[in-house]
């Protein structure tokens, strides 16, 4: 690791990152989505055989359901098992996020309120890349399930043979997953924004994805709804002298696994940034004074996940502003955020942190406010409506109360 004292201009770097766009992936990516908008199936079919190297028939986009039944024949008895656990503690957090209708009424008959309905139809993105990301099929699919969304599209790249994971075929059948695709990079975003005849259009995308993944979400918006824009995986660990050198050294090279992540140590022990100097190749240990300067360069950074590794970390938890996931104390390794402990792990990176949020209900749902006026309650409002209408020159809203008067 490299060792960055707190205020260098190194520093100012890492703050200043960004998910970087290449104008080689931007103009890949916009005909990829042009040619999915004009020629559906046949595109599909076409992408897939050049970047998966698989030779598919539309028929075959999307997985049947024996091959979905099969799938249960290439699984261990044990991972039905410990699926089920972690759907109890995903269900368990996401349900404390199930927002209520509410409404207020005053006594000239104002009536306003806020009515939350689940948007109609989601589609998720599981990546098949280096691994299948089996996580990712319940960490998107269970919020969206709970959120009420009625109908939930997957798609996920197909293996040299064709097929898709079973592992990630059982969790989506378990789940109740109403459509899987054998679909990957752009042209799936691409199908499940426009729709195919094969592929069924839906209103929003989540889940996690590569730079053409990530690029087709920027170009598709507004075509249809986006969880966020993610780069590569990030982690920040905030230690001292009395962390656990071998604890932080794991969750660090943990990073490791993803490719292009970022991994930074911040610790106010010279001798702890000498020692991951010599233990870890990569990444970048900072050097601060103390917690507060530890504090400010963790905001600054906003990473996506952040581990506390210090004595009592609940103490300063509450002035961390700025991080997609924190994990407190010794025994909460970003690896246990990753699988079982329960919220998402679609996390906001590249410092989008400071205004985005990890995947929650809200990321399904919509809202239609509710105005309801007596006669009297209008009169009442007459004076200031009348106002500000008159000041923007809107004369037929002016006259869309007073006919009410007349």
């Amino acid at each position: 690791m490299k060792i960055i004292k707190y205020g260098s201009k190194e520093l100012d770097k890492i703050y200043n990152r960004s998910f970087c766009r290449k104008s080689k992936v931007i103009s890949r990516v916009a005909r990829i989505v042009e040619d999915v908008r004009l020629y559906g199936d046949e595109a599909l079919t076409r992408y897939t055989k050049k970047y998966d190297k698989v030779k598919l028939l539309p028929k075959q986009i999307r997985s049947s359901q024996a091959e979905i039944s099969g799938a249960y024949q290439n699984i261990s008895p044990d991972f039905v098992s410990s699926l089920k656990q972690i759907i109890e503690n995903v269900s368990n957090f996401y349900k404390r996020q199930i927002k209520k209708d509410w409404n207020i009424k005053n006594k000239d008959g104002v009536f306003l309120g806020e009515q939350f309905s689940p948007i109609e139809s989601v589609g998720v993105y599981v990546p098949g890349g280096q691994a299948p990301l089996v996580s990712t099929v319940y960490m998107t699919v269970l919020p969206a399930k709970i959120a009420g969304v009625k109908r939930i599209s997957l798609a996920t790249p197909p293996d040299k043979s064709g097929n898709i994971n079973p592992h990630i075929l059982a969790a989506a059948d378990l789940l109740k997953v109403d459509e899987i695709y054998k679909i990957g990079g752009a042209q799936a975003i691409s199908a499940l924004a426009f729709g195919t005849k094969t592929v069924s259009r839906v209103d929003k995308i989540v889940g996690p994805g590569n730079a053409y993944v990530t690029e087709a979400k920027r170009q598709l918006y507004g075509y249809v709804d986006i969880d966020m824009l993610a780069g590569p995986t990030e982690l920040v660990v905030i230690a001292n002298r009395h962390s656990h050198n071998s604890y932080v050294k794991a969750d660090l090279l943990a990073q490791g696994e993803h490719r292009g992540g970022l991994a930074v140590l911040i610790t106010t022990s010279k001798a702890q940034a000498k020692y991951f100097r010599q233990e870890i190749n990569s990444g970048y240990a900072v050097l601060v004074k103390n917690l507060e300067q530890a504090i400010e360069v963790a905001n600054r950074i906003a990473p996506e996940h952040l581990e506390i590794l210090i004595k009592n970390p609940r103490k300063i938890v509450k002035k961390i502003k700025n991080a997609g996931a924190v994990f407190l104390g010794q025994y909460s390794p970003v690896a246990i955020g990753d699988y079982i402990a329960g919220p998402s792990h679609v996390l906001p990176t590249s410092g989008t942190a400071r205004f985005f949020s990890g995947l929650s209900l809200a990321d399904f749902i919509k809202s239609s406010h509710i105005i309801s006026y007596s006669k009297k309650a209008l009169e009442n409002a007459r004076a200031p409506l009348e106002k500000i209408a008159g000041i923007e020159g809107l004369d037929k809203h002016l006259e869309s109360v007073q006919v009410r008067f007349e």
